[in-house]
């Protein structure tokens, strides 16, 4: 499912949300779908986030299930007044053996499946699933939802760093060995996508309050 599925000329965004820091973000810790809560840092964060996304008046908020996307979700409903509604397809890639690792520990015990992955070959990293198998689950879940606003309407979705770069890859329609280079989103910063004659543009990519590195996304 890519961008040539929507219906175009309606006007709509998505933003693109990516919780907030977590202590195993700090660590450059893998956390792929491991239930890892918000740092005191990362409630804040969200809580920043969220009064400027509130600005751009969503119509609907939609998350991962996770603590830590869902926590920062409900910052945003908080300001906007919004329900949030959660599926589990938004979570981010599992990872198998990698989860719970450091990124030095990836690279020492799994040499060869990192370098390959970032070569853009198709690797379940630590025996998990595949970046095309995360935008299977997760690309429709924001299509279905984005279908449902109206014309010029806006959709926050809160999910993960690997997870989102995965959906925007898709939704643009772009090969999956290309992903890699929209690059990773920071905490609490977000990507916007909006309908053009042709499907999904990218408008913005890794916005946000604070300029700080990408921590843990999903490498």
């Amino acid at each position: 499912m890519n961008g040539s599925d929507t219906k175009p000329g309606r006007g709509r965004r998505v933003v693109l949300w990516r919780h907030g820091q977590t202590a195993w973000n700090l660590e450059r810790r893998f956390q792929g779908s491991t239930d890892i809560e918000l740092t005191e840092a990362g409630l804040g964060q969200a809580r920043r986030a969220a009064r400027l996304l509130a600005a751009l008046k969503p119509d609907a908020i939609v998350a991962s299930d996770l603590s830590r996307a869902a926590a920062t979700a409900n910052e945003l409903a908080a300001v906007c007044g919004l329900p949030v509604t959660h599926d589990a397809a938004l979570r981010e890639t599992y990872a198998g053996a990698w989860q719970g690792l450091t990124h030095e520990e990836i690279v020492e015990r799994y040499g060869e499946q990192y370098a390959a992955w970032k070569r853009g070959e198709p690797v379940r990293r630590g025996g998990g699933e595949l970046e095309t198998e995360v935008a299977d689950r997760a690309a429709p879940v924001v299509l279905a939802h984005a279908d449902k606003l109206p014309d010029d309407g806006t959709l926050v979705v809160v999910s993960h760093g690997g997870t989102i770069r995965t959906t925007i890859g898709r939704l643009l329609g772009l090969e999956a060995r290309h992903w890699e280079g929209l690059g990773g989103l920071s905490n609490c910063c977000w990507s916007v996508l909006g309908e053009g004659a042709r499907g999904w543009r990218l408008l913005e990519h890794n916005a946000g309050t604070l300029p700080e590195p990408v921590l843990g996304d999903d490498d």
